[in-house]
């Protein structure tokens, strides 16, 4: 079976891919038939990150090639175009904020919650020493008059 996928490149924590028609059977860095397009996840602002050539990836899938999950992904968006690269970055970015948001919403809360504990330990603890201290003073003043 052909298959359209993706085809590691690039450096070590660097990575570039390269969009080829393959051979199911063959590895996925080793024999392709054609280089349809690349991707470069960590392209720059201004770079250029995808790029698709869609009469070639038509012509494969017309003819039976299956495209991968995440070459299925990458041609839906090039479809949008730049505009919604940006948006689907842009959302991202904002979902990575979200998170970000909640785990430090989650960590006060936390701590909050260990200084309430911490605070109402205290407060029993200093309860204890003062009903402590009147009972030593009442059992003070139980043996004051007994010892005359």
């Amino acid at each position: 079976m052909v298959v359209i996928r993706l085809s590691r490149g690039g450096s070590k924590k660097n990575p570039f891919y390269s969009l080829v028609v393959a051979d199911s059977r063959n590895r996925r860095d080793g024999r392709f038939i054609e280089r349809v397009g690349f991707y470069n996840p960590s392209a720059r602002a201004g770079a250029e990150g995808l790029r698709i050539d869609e009469a070639r990836t038509q012509y494969w899938v017309d003819n039976g090639a299956q495209l991968s999950e995440t070459v299925a992904r990458l041609v839906k968006f090039h479809a949008k175009g730049a505009e919604g690269m940006a948006a689907v970055k842009a959302k991202e970015v904002a979902k990575a904020e979200a998170a970000k948001e909640k785990a430090i919403a989650e960590a006060a809360a936390k701590l909050k919650a260990e200084a309430d504990a911490a605070a109402a330990e205290a407060a029993a603890k200093a309860k204890a020493d003062a009903e402590a201290a009147a009972a030593a003073e009442s059992a003070a003043a139980a043996e004051t008059p007994a010892a005359e």
